[in-house]
This record gives structure tokens, sequence and C-alpha cells, in this order.
């Protein structure tokens, strides 16, 4: 069996969605890899800031990394602006969309959010709400997408900060996205994970790399 055997999908029997099931399945498997690749293409997206935003990305990541972050931190920050290539106007979502059955609840939150809190940063010079994150005020997660913005994404833009190579972050995306999509013990709804870990961080610091 080559294809199915319907032009319909009303059409198909047992054995055709079998056979497609098999086939979404082992396309699934690489999405990682997808992603990497999608994501060097940022460094032919939106161009004005010091650094690309492949840059930022790597950058960003990187913060968390040295700030001692766990797998689904490093992940949310290298994949947070992945979006921009294709939604621009709601690349936050989009990331969060894509983010969202592989991470915890906490990091899906953040990432959907994050343009809303970066706003902080420019919205007023530009005759816009700077506190459109007020909003959220009282979510269980506010604080962690207020700091997630403030040390690792407004604050990577640095071209001469020393910036991990995508090799090194690979390994991270690849472990999430081998996930078993939606498992509860990794979404972990309504938990909270500090963005920082002191004593990780002091191990990762003058780490060789």
């Amino acid at each position: 069996m080559a294809t199915v055997k319907f032009t319909a999908m009303k059409d198909g029997d047992k054995d055709d969605y079998e056979f497609l099931t098999a086939h979404e399945i082992d396309y699934a498997a690489k999405t990682g890899e997808r992603l990497l690749d999608a994501l060097v293409q940022l460094d032919e997206g939106l161009s004005g800031y010091k650094i690309t935003r492949l840059g930022h990305s790597l950058q960003a990541a990187t913060r968390a990394w040295r700030d001692g972050a766990d797998t689904d931190w490093i992940v949310c920050a290298l994949l947070h602006d992945i979006g921009d290539i294709y939604a621009p106007y709601n690349h936050d979502e989009y990331a969060a969309a894509i983010l969202k059955p592989f991470v915890r609840e906490q990091c899906t939150w953040v990432v959907e959010k994050h343009g809303d809190f970066q706003r902080l940063y420019y919205a007023h010079h530009l005759g816009g709400n700077r506190h459109a994150r007020d909003r959220f005020a009282g979510h269980a997660y506010f604080d962690d997408c207020d700091q997630f913005c403030e040390r690792w994404d407004q604050s990577s833009f640095d071209p001469d900060y020393e910036t991990l190579p995508i090799d090194f972050l690979r390994p991270f995306v690849l472990e999430v996205f081998a996930r078993k999509v939606y498992d509860p013990s990794v979404i972990r709804a309504g938990e909270r994970v500090p963005l920082t870990d002191p004593v990780m961080a002091n191990t990762r610091t003058g780490a060789s790399l």
C-alpha cells in the first residue's frame, strides 16, 4: 500500500487510517530536527538589530542554560521566537502552540504571553501600551513571564555576549520533542519550576563547551 485508497476522507476505511497513522507517527518523530532547521532560517528574518533573530534565540537559550534552567526552560528560550518568519503578528502564540504538547504548562503560558510582557520595554516609545501585561496580574505564572523576559529575552541582543552554538543546544530540543505528547507527568498543570537554579548555574559557569 503506497497511498490510501480514498479521495475523500469519508470514504476511508480502517486500513487507510492505520496506514496514515503509521506515516504520521514516523513524521512526527522528526519534529525536533525540522524545528532546528527552521531555527536556522531566522538568520534570514527581520533585520535591524545588532544580531540576527537566530543569534537572539541562541543567546536567550544560552542565558537560560547559564542560569541553571532546566530543559523545558532552555528549549522554550531557544524557540520562543520561532514564529517570527511565518507568524509575525502572533509569533508568541505560534511558538506556544508548537511547544504545548511537549513542555510544562507553565512554560507554554510564558511563551504564549511573552509578546505582551515584552511591550514593557518599548511600546511607550511608539505610542502603545507598555502595560499590556497587567491584564494577567495575579496569574500563577505572571512572575515567571516577567523574569523570562527580563533575564533572557529583552537582554539577548548583545553581539559581544558569548553564545552557545546550536549544536550544543540540539540535544535539549531532540529530548523535548521525543516525549510522549500531552503526558501529564510532563505538562504538570499548575506546577511552577524556578527559571534559575543557583547550584546548577555555578556548575555550568566556566564549563568547557
